[in-house]
């Protein structure tokens, strides 16, 4: 154990993360209370929300308890082209799914473009890793659980 001591002085951004994640905790918990979905077998489907609400709130908790910790490291200061190239990711995958261009095709561009986010040059060959990995997970989806994730063009070849 480290000779750090609790201090008057907080870490703000500790302290600001402990605080949204203690906030998403009482929405989960909220939405989760609102479930209408029984189980005649014992733990139903809400039991998750539970077990991430928590999580959330010790997470929390953990961020309190860290922000007045002294000695903590100072954040590197991010690196903008990474955090556009996955911004642009997610944007991308919402967009793609939220217009029906389907699963396969939105985790295609989330991957690819999360992989150059984090240094790769390779965008074709990324893209193309990323269109396997989300053509068997729709594939394990829909084939062998028989739950369909978001259907675009594609998805319905494999249908």
């Amino acid at each position: 154990m480290t000779n750090q001591k609790l201090t008057g002085s907080a870490d703000r951004p500790a302290l600001l993360v402990g605080v949204l994640l203690l906030i998403v905790a009482a929405f989960v918990a909220y939405d989760a209370s609102q479930q209408t979905i029984t189980s005649n077998y014992g733990i139903g489907p809400t039991a998750m929300p539970y077990v991430v609400c928590v999580g959330l709130v010790l997470l929390g908790l953990a961020h309190f308890f860290v922000a007045f910790r002294e000695g903590l490291p100072k954040p590197e200061p991010a690196d903008r082209s990474a955090l556009i190239w996955i911004v642009a990711g997610l944007i991308g995958l919402i967009a793609c799914i939220a217009l029906g261009g389907g699963f396969i095709v939105a985790i295609t561009i989330v991957f690819a473009c999360t992989a150059r986010g984090f240094g790769r040059r390779a965008l074709a060959v990324d893209a193309l890793i990323g269109f396997v990995l989300g053509l068997v997970i729709f594939l394990v989806f829909a084939k062998l659980l028989t739950l369909l994730l978001p259907v675009g063009p594609l998805e319905h070849l494999f249908l």
